[in-house]
């Protein structure tokens, strides 16, 4: 079970690994200008918005989770072949949404298989998660290597392989027996998502994400800007993931040693380093590596303590919805507006400019973790 569960990890993450570095290369190679790119980089986003909370309350009401994967995977598959049509500005943000409206079913939905698969041994998680960084590192390099021979306007068919993947293992995950789950005490959705430690971890996981908008959204144009080939950009991107691995081998000695709360206001402290760095000092590839090492912190760290939060504070009756919420409020609307608003620098100033915007963003989270981030309770 280790392996079935691991396997979808795999290809969903090395999907984003073949995604998030060159898609926005992809884009201006097509002609797009950097509002445009930021526009349709940002649906990869916008639908975690409302995606996570249709699917999770799916997966909630017919417990048929595994079921739903598989039909994100398949019909995302589906939609994201318009690409090939090559439509225009217009149908690829149509193409965009609806692809990434059924894809982004699958990781909340799995994220709960998982867990609840794991039961009571739950320090498995991050062995088990591991692998979906191991599937990015695979296509960041795979995808950067072959792209150094072929035309980026190739990328969308070095993707091809990589949804076979992502439909394969999706059955290969066992059924489930489809129970409903019985229904949770009236209220008390309304009552955890109105407590303040969960709305100030909300809040820091919402510009935690709008902060990752100009990474993810011009990271790899900033680094060709400055003078970086296609390889060594998917090196850089894959260091990156590279650290968030060895994080979540050790995170179990950390979260033993220090609070939620101190684990949280020390990422975000390296994360606002971090993006500084990235402005400033790019072309010293010994400070741009320390950089993206620290991806560890900005990204590993807080998730792996994001997630045990969810559980804790929304227990078994609301887990899926806590899920989605999580999703959709920091990666969804956080990573959506931050493109969004990086584009706009990026347009108006520079690249450089937009990860300023993200380091002041996480001097803000800084200061609100500070405040009124508390430990979550244990599971229930």
């Amino acid at each position: 079970m280790y392996w079935r569960l691991s396997n979808l990890y795999f290809w969903f993450f090395a999907l984003l690994g073949g995604l998030l570095p060159y898609w926005s290369l992809y884009l201006e190679g097509q002609g797009y200008t950097y509002l445009q790119i930021a526009t349709l980089m940002a649906t990869i986003q916008l639908t975690k918005i409302v995606a996570p909370s249709v699917w999770g309350w799916l997966g909630d009401r017919s417990g048929q989770r595994v079921r739903l994967v598989r039909f994100g995977a398949i019909t995302g598959s589906l939609f994201f072949a318009g690409v090939f049509l090559e439509p225009g500005f217009y149908g690829l943000l149509l193409v965009m949404l609806a692809f990434t409206f059924f894809w982004n079913a699958i990781l909340p939905l799995y994220e709960v298989i998982t867990l609840r698969t794991l039961g009571k041994q739950k320090e498995k998680y991050g062995r088990v998660r591991l692998w979906g960084s191991v599937g990015f590192i695979a296509a960041v390099a795979g995808v950067g290597g072959i792209l150094e021979i072929v035309p980026v306007s190739s990328l969308p068919w070095l993707l091809l392989p990589v949804f076979a993947g992502i439909a394969v293992s999706a059955f290969l995950v066992p059924s489930e027996r489809g129970e409903e789950k019985p229904k949770a005490p009236k209220g008390s959705l309304r009552e955890i998502v109105t407590h303040p430690a969960v709305v100030t971890f909300f809040l820091m996981n919402f510009l935690l994400q709008v902060s990752h908008g100009p990474y993810y959204t011009f990271f790899s144009i900033h680094l060709e800007q400055h003078g970086y080939g296609k390889l060594p950009i998917g090196l850089l991107w894959s260091l990156g993931v590279v650290a968030e691995i060895g994080l979540f081998l050790v995170m179990h000695r950390f979260t033993r040693r220090f609070s939620v709360r101190q684990i949280a206001i020390g990422a975000l402290v390296l994360t606002m380093i971090r993006w500084g760095l990235i402005a400033e000092l790019t072309d010293v590839v010994a400070v741009l590596i320390f950089a993206q090492l620290l991806h560890a912190a900005s990204y590993g760290a807080l998730h792996a303590i994001s997630v045990q939060y969810i559980q804790g504070f929304f227990g078994k009756h609301h887990h899926g919805q806590g899920q989605a919420l999580y999703s959709g409020l920091t990666f969804g609307a956080g990573g959506a507006a931050g493109a969004w608003m990086s584009g706009f620098l990026v347009d108006g100033i520079s690249t450089s400019a937009a990860f300023w915007g993200g380091a002041l963003a996480m001097a803000l989270a800084v200061l609100i973790t500070w405040r009124g981030l508390r430990p979550p309770p244990e599971d229930v």
